[in-house]
């Protein structure tokens, strides 16, 4: 599929892209190459296919879930400024 120059000017357009005249020949032909392999791709029969998700059919290996450090609040809380029933307190910043 090829594109004239108008109609690359009016997806820039569309697409908030800036393009000079003088790049204008050089994208027209670069989206003209990706439509083609778009097309080309469209082409090939993909009935009987499974649809995935990825292309390894692994399950992501996980850690176990379990505690790993002791509850710490009261000894980092120990050097704040000013806390109440264990949140810190800040000045208000906005109004």
């Amino acid at each position: 599929m090829s594109l004239e120059k108008s109609q690359v000017e009016k997806i820039a357009h569309l697409a908030r892209l800036r393009v000079n005249d003088e790049e204008l020949e050089q994208v027209a032909g670069d989206l003209s190459s990706i439509l083609d392999l778009v097309e080309q791709m469209n082409a090939v029969d993909t009935r009987g296919v499974i649809p995935m998700a990825h292309p390894l059919d692994m399950v992501q290996r996980l850690r176990s879930d379990r505690v790993t450090e002791e509850d710490q609040r009261d000894l980092f809380q120990s050097i704040a400024p000013a806390t109440e029933k264990g949140l810190y307190l800040v000045p208000r910043v906005v109004e």
